[in-house]
């Protein structure tokens, strides 16, 4: 998510990819899967064409299954009747005329049974064709949902293609930051593009059930024009050149909620690099970049670090690319970081990896609990300065309690926070003063054992607080949930330290 420093918010998202660089037409061969990760051939699109239309009874779809539910928070976007397991996006971006041209093939299953269901759908874009089973059927655009008239049937599975196109408009953010006021698809003066889409926002460019709740794989297939490459989440398949326009296919080999999902348009170069355990690395970088460049590529050394507190990193490969953006967000795999001096800087790549594990790997059942990813990321952060700054981590943390009062009263309690209020200090700070409560209660030992089990105990799944407390409770031996509630749902702040 959007990384809050002590003076400003950041720009970052991060990226699992692999690929070529500009003048190369074929990918680098496909890794090992690290420790930790999926075998990319255990999920369907790797043995399919881009392109090509799945079996929906196809078991490997079965690693994308998920529960969908209502939000608590934004009840307005998702749809717990619809359990996405797959979207093949092939989309063409056009920059001076600023269109996008779309086929989306998505593959699910119905929860429930219903004669109709919804997805959310931009309004800025319109729909030219949509076919569920290969059959046109009625639709029409309401709102921000874009609702199919069709029976389905609970645990049945179905193939929904649609087909659209039009200028993508990011849709208001809910918060009263001062540093980003839209999420979604994000486009240049130049005609550049990439996506900023927590807590949802994914709907502003594709047909969506726009809910972390709901877990997908993905297959991108991006064309624009050359030299302007697309770059995606997930292992660079294939680089085509044709008549102006480049081609690159991408696969994400693990389910990934719609806010940790990301394209970007621009004139990229990339870098190779790997990790100290191995990890393929890639840098996609604005063309003639060296800074942004340089600055990244602190990323390698600063994983094997996260590696050592959190355990193997959890996917087979990660990337960062560098937008002009002055504002950003991890995704699964892609870290997206803006073109200023704060948001390159180490401390924000630190804070948008740890949330490979805690966000992405695990990933909170609606958004009242994404706490969970951002306490931990700050909590880890402030650690890492220390140990690379000498940034005194209790003095941090006393700042951070001094402000606790303010924080809380302006956007309420990190677990229970005022929705107009998203992503603001209390979800950042306050879960990291709770974190370092438990570390002392519990002792260290079994603190680090937790953390590093806890998104594995949940790998590829959701979360919600009762999970979170029961599952921290067992691990230390004590009944931690009265901590808990009075650091996330307390409309006071606790002694710290007590």
């Amino acid at each position: 998510m959007r990384t809050r420093g002590a003076a400003a918010w950041v720009a970052v998202v991060a990226l699992v990819m692999t690929g070529c660089s500009a003048g190369e037409d074929e990918p680098e061969a496909a890794p090992s899967p690290t420790a930790g990760s999926s075998t990319p051939s255990a999920s369907p699109a790797a043995r399919e064409p881009a392109g090509t239309a799945l079996d929906p009874d196809d078991p490997a779809l079965d690693a994308a299954l998920s529960r969908p539910v209502e939000d608590r928070v934004y009840p307005s976007v998702g749809d717990p009747g619809v359990d996405a397991l797959h979207y093949q996006l092939d989309l063409t971006w056009s920059p001076k005329p600023r269109t996008l041209d779309a086929v989306e093939t998505l593959t699910f299953r119905a929860t429930e049974d219903a004669e109709q269901f919804q997805l959310d759908f931009g309004k800025a874009l319109s729909v030219t064709s949509l076919a569920l089973d290969g059959e046109q059927v009625t639709f029409r655009e309401r709102g921000k949902d874009l609702v199919v008239t069709a029976p389905v049937r609970a645990d049945e599975r179905y193939t929904l293609e649609v087909r659209y196109r039009g200028t993508p408009r990011p849709a208001p953010a809910p918060t009263t930051r001062d540093d980003f006021n839209t999420i979604g698809w994000q486009i240049t003066d130049q005609g550049e593009t990439w996506t900023m889409q927590e807590p949802f926002g994914a709907y502003s460019w594709y047909a969506v059930n726009d809910h972390p709740s709901d877990k997908a794989l993905y297959d991108f297939t991006l064309t624009t024009t050359s030299p302007w490459v697309g770059v995606a989440n997930g292992r660079l398949q294939s680089r085509t050149r044709s008549a102006g326009s480049t081609t690159t296919d991408w696969h994400l080999d693990e389910p990934a909620a719609s806010y940790l999902v990301t394209v970007a348009f621009g004139n990229f170069t990339m870098t190779r690099d790997r990790s100290q355990s191995g990890v393929p690395m890639t840098y996609w970088t604005p063309r003639g970049d060296e800074r942004s460049l340089r600055s990244v590529q602190v990323a390698a050394d600063e994983l094997a670090w996260l590696e050592r507190r959190l355990g193997p990193y959890p996917f087979s490969s990660l990337g960062l690319v560098v937008v002009d953006s002055t504002s950003g967000m991890e995704t699964q795999t892609m870290i997206t970081l803006g073109r200023t001096e704060y948001t390159l800087s180490p401390s924000v790549v630190v804070h948008e990896m740890i949330h490979q594990w805690y966000g992405d790997q695990v990933t909170p059942r609606d958004w009242r609990d994404v706490w969970m990813n951002e306490g931990m990321a700050m909590y880890l952060q402030v650690l890492w300065e220390d140990q690379e700054y000498g940034i005194d981590i209790d003095e941090k943390l006393a700042e951070f309690a001094a402000a606790d009062g303010a924080e809380r009263s302006a956007a309420g309690p990190p677990a229970d926070y005022d929705p107009a209020t998203f992503g603001e200090g209390n979800i950042y700070y306050l879960p990291a003063l709770m974190w370092d409560e438990v570390r002392t209660r519990v002792g260290d030992d079994r603190f680090w054992q937790a953390v590093r089990a806890w998104p594995r105990s949940h790998d590829n799944a959701n979360a919600g607080y009762d999970d979170i407390a029961a599952w921290w409770s067992r691990k230390a031996g004590d009944d931690l949930r009265p901590l808990f509630d009075a650091w996330l749902l307390g409309r006071r702040s606790p002694p710290y330290p007590t």
